[in-house]
């Protein structure tokens, strides 16, 4: 068997065969390309494969088959929040009226679509404890980036030019320091302290006249509540610099905690997250951003508004103009947006506090169970997802929590995101949301125990793990940096391939 083993089936381009396929589709004139001017055609043809019909929806088949998902598996992804989606929501963004509208459709023939997207504005303000929302984002990095954008429009209108950094806590989200620096600011870290929240005093020492925000994650990637929050936000307004909050994690608080009450100027909501939209692999997401008072006229354009006679309309060009502008051309994957709407509807004020209470009481479950298999840094409670850490077992037998991750494949997991934060060492971040049972928890702890024995009784069987998936373990550093998107024809040495 090969690296990538047999269950993988020839590509579609191995099965090819010439005059196979399109056989029950009508066929175009004998002189379709005639009627092509000249300079319109190619000069060869597309290269693509000749399947019939049936081959190539068993080839599709078969390979969604091998797809690790959320409805055959639990995903223990921390900082994700792979939660399961309910199907209801999927029905929704299918419906014909939302999923066929134009772009371009005058506001007199969306006002469905324009009422939903009010409505799911008001929705998430009310649960950020925000002033107002912009649904324009296509994820939470393009969130960021707006959030802070506005953030830099707020200074520069009041003629603080000199406000050149932006503070981001060593636990944020790898993203932040990112956003700060395409919106033009210096980044400075800020160490934890060894509880693992702020080091308030480096904080304080950190904070001027030069500051233009601070970017927080709360809870943070440690899964961990910001107790300080209070004295941080407090000092960061004291030097006229605004606070910015990562709202990834939102999955923790809602219901419980409402940034915008508690002082943050700006955050971001990750919908496809909270709010229930299968993703992962770069899409589908959408990254609503809100804002308080100060940064209210600085919002994306056009924003959807509520006539007083009950229609909906956008703004008009320039009505607003402090606006930032669009960040994109419309809102972010409107499908997106219509779950989360359903989601919401149908949870209520009082489904979402429990929501939040239920994805708590699973991730500190989870911690407790693993508390004497791995190592917990944080021993205080955590919110709804924890740090273990794979340190002592790689002291002990020479496994990485690389190894650990791999191991899991073959006992039927996904595993959980790894090496990261970077301020903990040999890093597993699990994240169980509220959505699976006691009795699949339970499995999961059952399989880290398994595989921690295992390291002890035979590390060899953990090194070259997985063993059962349909590719085994890849080079992923060098995948990523030299990918190869391009399928061609193996030759020589290449064919087959080595174990």
């Amino acid at each position: 068997m090969t690296a990538a083993g047999d269950r993988l089936g020839p590509t579609l381009f191995e099965r090819s065969h010439a005059g196979r396929g399109g056989g029950k589709v009508p066929h175009p004139p004998k002189d379709a390309l005639a009627r092509i001017p000249a300079d319109q055609l190619r000069a060869d043809g597309p290269h693509l494969p000749e399947v019939a019909e049936p081959e190539l929806t068993r080839h599709y088949v078969n390979l969604s088959q091998l797809n690790y998902s959320i409805d055959t598996g639990f995903y223990p992804l921390g900082s994700c929040t792979m939660k399961w989606n309910p199907k209801v929501n999927e029905w929704a963004a299918r419906l014909n009226g939302f999923a066929s509208l134009h772009p371009f459709a005058p506001d007199e023939l969306a006002q469905g679509t324009l009422q939903l997207l009010w409505e799911l504005e008001q929705a998430l303000a009310e649960i950020g404890g925000m002033r107002a929302v912009t649904l324009q984002p296509a994820a939470g990095a393009q969130g960021e980036l707006t959030g802070i954008l506005m953030v830099r429009a707020y200074h520069r209108s009041r003629g603080d030019m000199d406000r050149t950094e932006v503070l981001v806590p060593d636990s944020a989200h790898g993203t932040n320091p990112a956003t700060a620096s395409m919106a033009g600011f210096k980044t400075v870290s800020i160490p934890s302290a060894p509880d693992g929240g702020v080091d308030i005093a480096a904080f304080r020492a950190t904070l001027g006249p030069h500051t233009a925000a601070v970017m927080i994650t709360n809870p943070s990637t440690l899964g961990l509540f910001e107790s300080r929050i209070g004295e941080l936000l407090e000092a960061v307004h004291a030097v006229g610099a605004l606070a910015y909050m990562d709202g990834a994690n939102l999955n923790a608080i809602m219901g419980r905690f409402k940034p915008g009450e508690a002082g943050f100027d700006v955050m971001h909501i990750n919908v496809h997250k909270t709010f229930s939209t299968p993703h992962g692999g770069g899409g589908p997401g959408a990254g609503p951003v809100g804002v308080g008072e100060k940064l209210l006229p600085f919002l994306p354009s056009p924003r959807v508004l509520r006539e007083a006679d009950g229609r909906f309309r956008l703004e008009r060009p320039g009505e607003r103009p402090d606006s930032i502008g669009r960040v994109r051309s419309f809102v972010g994957n409107s499908g997106v947006l219509v779950r989360a709407y359903a989601y919401i509807r149908a949870h209520g004020a009082a489904g979402l506090r429990e929501v939040s209470d239920d994805a708590v009481l699973a991730a500190n479950y989870l911690k407790s169970q693993l508390a004497g298999v791995l190592d917990v840094p944080f021993s205080r409670h955590c919110m709804h997802e924890f740090v273990a850490s794979g340190a002592s077992l790689k002291a002990e037998t020479g496994i990485r929590t690389l190894d650990v991750a791999k191991r899991l494949i073959d006992l039927g997991y996904h595993p959980p995101t790894i090496y990261f934060p970077l301020t903990v060492e040999e890093a597993l971040l699990i994240e169980p949301t509220e959505t699976e049972s006691l009795e699949t928890l339970d499995g999961f702890v059952a399989a880290m125990r398994t595989i921690v024995e295992e390291a002890h009784s035979d590390p060899e069987l953990l090194h070259s793990a997985p063993h059962s998936s349909p590719v085994r373990r890849l080079d992923e550093t060098t995948a990523a940096r030299q990918p190869n998107l391009r399928w061609k024809g193996m030759t020589g040495e290449q064919t087959p391939c080595p174990d």
